[in-house]
């Protein structure tokens, strides 16, 4: 991201906060919720849970209902009925915000003042309405997404790689009080430590090794992840995307290397086939009556068809006679 870029973007976000921070102001509601960002799950706790508007019905109920009685004691009991109505409301909202619930996955940070009090939850817990804050924080595994990133090889390659970072909040207290947005912070992390591992391997290294790569960007990204109180469970790798032209040659590559192993592999058994050849011939010339009875084989294979004829010009005997002549 350009620098400028970075500036705008901060402005948008210094933006959004103020105009929360005003909606706060103008609805007493929401002042016992933080209104900082949280991308662990605190979106739900501007929201009143459901024991909270059942507590809040209950005493805004008993409180109309005590006015009602008041009211009908006297005509003079009126304004007293109505204040009591009033106070009842009022103190009903209280003490429905006070109550907070979270999840068997959730962590509440209570600030008091803007001050740290202390780490709340799960389960129903209470707060003081307008002085404390309460930020919720999700401590399940949560995934992101590691963008499409250029990155050239060790061995000067143009290639594009994405992945997949998991990763966990192990203190909630260090995740929220140390860095602004931690889950942006440890995807950024990913960003740079997934370009600088693939920059130092060759391509056939980040082809043939993908979990090798997730395991070293792994390492790198968990050095500082304690530092933000985060865990890193598993990074991997998704899709390697190269140019068309190297796709084109690297597939030539394969079936040239393919053919290869064709050649060899014929070459081979011709070569097991002429040394078979060689020693059954060496058998035959041991034997003397070897080579007679391979002939008879070879005449009795041909089969009892009338348009196999088979002349033999001199018997084998008369050949063998002549060799011992000669000899």
């Amino acid at each position: 991201m350009l620098p400028a870029q970075a500036d705008k973007t901060q402005h948008i976000r210094a933006g959004k906060g103020s105009t929360m921070a005003l909606i706060q102001v103008s609805t007493p509601s929401s002042s016992s919720t933080s209104s900082l960002p949280s991308l662990g799950g605190s979106d739900q706790a501007n929201l009143p849970s459901f024991l909270q508007i059942a507590i809040f019905v209950v005493l805004a109920a008993i409180s109309l209902g005590l006015a009602v009685a008041i009211g009908q004691t006297g005509q003079a009991n009126v304004p007293a009925a109505v204040f009591v109505g009033a106070a009842g409301l009022v103190l009903s909202a209280l003490i429905a915000a006070a109550v907070k619930v979270a999840n068997e996955w959730e962590r509440g940070i209570v600030l008091r003042l803007g001050s740290f009090v202390g780490i709340r939850g799960p389960g129903v817990f209470l707060i003081i309405p307008i002085v404390d804050r309460v930020r919720f924080v999700d401590t399940r595994v949560v995934t992101r997404d590691v963008r499409r990133q250029e990155v050239i090889t060790r061995d000067n390659v143009p290639i594009a790689i994405n992945g997949v970072l998991f990763f966990k909040v192990d203190n909630v207290e260090v995740a929220v009080l140390r860095i602004q947005d931690y889950a942006y912070a440890i995807t950024e992390l990913a960003k740079t430590a997934l370009r600088d591992v693939v920059g130092g391997m060759t391509l056939d290294e980040v082809l043939a090794e993908r979990e090798r790569v997730g395991k070293m960007v792994e390492a790198v990204v968990e050095k500082d992840a304690p530092q933000w109180g985060l865990v890193v469970t598993g990074i991997r790798l998704q899709d390697i995307d190269m140019p068309e032209e190297l796709k084109k040659i690297m597939s030539r590559q394969a079936a040239a290397e393919r053919e290869k192993r064709a050649t060899i592999i014929k070459a081979e058994g011709d070569r097991l086939a002429a040394e078979n050849l060689a020693a059954a011939a060496a058998t035959m010339t041991a034997s003397p009556g070897a080579m007679q009875l391979r002939t008879l084989q070879t005449i009795d294979g041909l089969g009892p068809t009338a348009s196999n004829t088979v002349v033999l010009a001199i018997p084998i005997e008369i050949m063998q006679a002549i060799k011992k002549l000669g000899a």
